[in-house]
């Protein structure tokens, strides 16, 4: 490995790091949280919470490819040094949320309001909380938009260390949130929604200074570069396509569960979600500190390195995966009762889809990250969103059909399934990787490590009945059988002497 690559290796673990310390703290006070907001509000407002806030994340639609649009070209002009563009590129992104702002809450404020207080499921006597928690969701999305040059910056810069000590505040404001909630003498989730809304103002003001102290090109000026803006918009209408088939198959489907179900399932399904999403955080932190290299040695054209990163990411994100979606899908009914008083129907099978479901996403994203940095995402954004974007009537027409919530669930499993061979397929004349080392290097690899790690965990729940004893056995063996085929069949020869040579190294010292 060469002096330059060893430095980049060094700096995603050390990034990766700082990204999980955060992670930790994050995921201790949200588990607690969750479980205290979920008694406070009941089942039924928690449900309202998530479905709300799911209609106007619907209208991210228009924004979000956008957004994915900035943090590409930040990062790849860093990989090129051109700090001129940079600059451009910045206050160019501004210009452009404040607009796509503008339409936004025009948007939320006709149909979003419209669609509230006139189709959805949702208790008559909760309408007006509802209605707070529309208000207060619409500013958070606003100024969530205006935060996407800035994280962008800080994402590119690699300067984890800020995303790690702003957000353990994050956890620590929202923890503030939860003992507000339980003396407040107004309604619990018109308290909850405009707490919420605080923290948002707070951090975003955070993200804002931090950026405008230590990076020169987060100075905004007045741009009009019109080439600049339609390689960006070009770019982004292109992800048009793969952001809303995403939004509609999360947000979308959310909603049809309200119309077709109630807000109970939509609690059932924001559980599930929330688990879901704090596994997934192990697996985006590892993402965060690595897609920048991956976009920077495109933009250097070092695509040898490039696909390694791709390759190594690929199965080392479905490994931290499996770490945890193992022990979690055997024993969810238990983990669910220890952890939630209340836990409503659906949740435990829910959750379980979402997991595998997971576990077909993650594998990809190392690829969509190489596919992104080249720019040329069109046919690729034409099959993949248009494949994606078939689960939403699908699913419509089963729960029309009379079928079962869970239908939702299999559906996408199936089709993002699917996606994980069509994406193979175009990436390889894109990124100019072999589809056959994909399938040897991270497919097969990952197949049989999770066939191995499933044996003795297995074993343990086929032969014992429910128990603490049973979870804890079942954790501690899924944990060492993990490691055990992670190290013997997961890793290549090369990345168990690095390991050992780190490992060797920290020893001494």
């Amino acid at each position: 490995m060469s002096t330059n690559n060893l430095d980049n290796a060094k700096r995603i673990a050390r990034n990766t790091i700082m990204l999980y310390i955060r992670m930790f703290f994050i995921m201790l006070i949200g588990l607690y949280t969750s479980r205290v907001i979920l008694n406070v509000l009941g089942v039924s407002d928690y449900g309202v919470y998530n479905v709300v806030g799911g209609v106007v994340a619907m209208f991210s639609l228009l924004t979000t490819s956008l957004s994915s649009s900035i943090s590409r070209f930040t990062t790849f002009e860093l990989g090129r040094g051109d700090t001129t563009r940079l600059n451009k590129i910045f206050s160019t992104a501004i210009n452009v949320q404040l607009i796509m702002s503008c339409i936004i809450v025009l948007a939320t404020e006709i149909i979003g309001v419209w669609f509230l207080n006139t189709k959805m499921n949702i208790p008559a006597d909760r309408m007006v909380a509802a209605n707070w928690v529309m208000q207060c969701s619409i500013i958070s999305f606003v100024l969530g938009l205006f935060m996407v040059p800035y994280n962008a910056a800080i994402i590119a810069h690699e300067r984890m260390s800020a995303f790690a000590y702003i957000g353990i505040l994050e956890v620590v404001l929202k923890l503030a949130i939860v003992y507000a909630l339980l003396f407040s003498p107004i309604d619990k989730l018109i308290t909850y929604a405009i707490l919420q809304l605080g923290v948002s103002i707070l951090l975003r003001f955070i993200y804002a200074t931090y950026c405008h102290r230590n990076f020169a090109e987060c100075k905004y000026h007045y741009v009009y570069d019109k080439q600049l803006l339609k390689e960006m918009v070009a770019y982004a209408g292109w992800g048009f396509l793969g952001n809303g088939s995403w939004i509609l198959n999360n947000q979308g489907i959310n909603i049809l569960i309200n119309l077709f179900f109630g807000v109970v399932l939509n609690a059932a399904r924001g559980i599930a979600s929330q688990v879901d999403t704090l596994i997934q955080n192990f697996v985006r932190n590892f993402m965060t500190a690595l897609n920048p290299q991956i976009t920077k040695s495109y933009a250097a054209g070092n695509f040898e390195y490039m696909h390694k990163l791709v390759l190594a990411g690929a199965r080392y994100s479905y490994y931290l995966m499996l770490f945890f979606v193992l022990p979690i899908f055997l024993e969810t009914p238990i983990i669910l009762k220890l952890w939630l008083k209340i836990v409503p129907d659906y949740t435990v099978i829910f959750l379980r889809f979402t997991l595998l479901s997971s576990m077909c996403v993650i594998i990809g994203n190392t690829l969509i990250t190489s596919i992104h940095a080249t720019g040329k995402i069109r046919n690729y954004e034409l099959v993949m969103g248009t494949l994606a974007l078939s689960n939403f009537p699908l699913v419509w027409i089963a729960f029309s059909l009379g079928a079962s919530p869970v239908a939702a669930y299999v559906i996408y499993l199936i089709i993002y399934f699917i996606l994980i061979f069509v994406r193979l397929y175009m990436a390889k004349d894109m990124i100019h990787l072999s589809a056959w080392r994909y399938i040897k290097e991270v497919l097969l690899r990952v197949t049989f490590v999770s066939l191995l790690s499933l044996i003795l965990p297995l074993i343990i729940y086929w032969t014992q009945s429910d128990s603490i004893i049973r979870l804890v056995e079942i954790v501690i063996t899924s944990t060492f059988s993990t490691v055990l085929s992670v190290w013997f069949v997961g890793m290549n020869q090369s990345e168990r002497l690095l390991l050992t040579g780190v490992i060797m190294k920290k020893l001494k010292k």
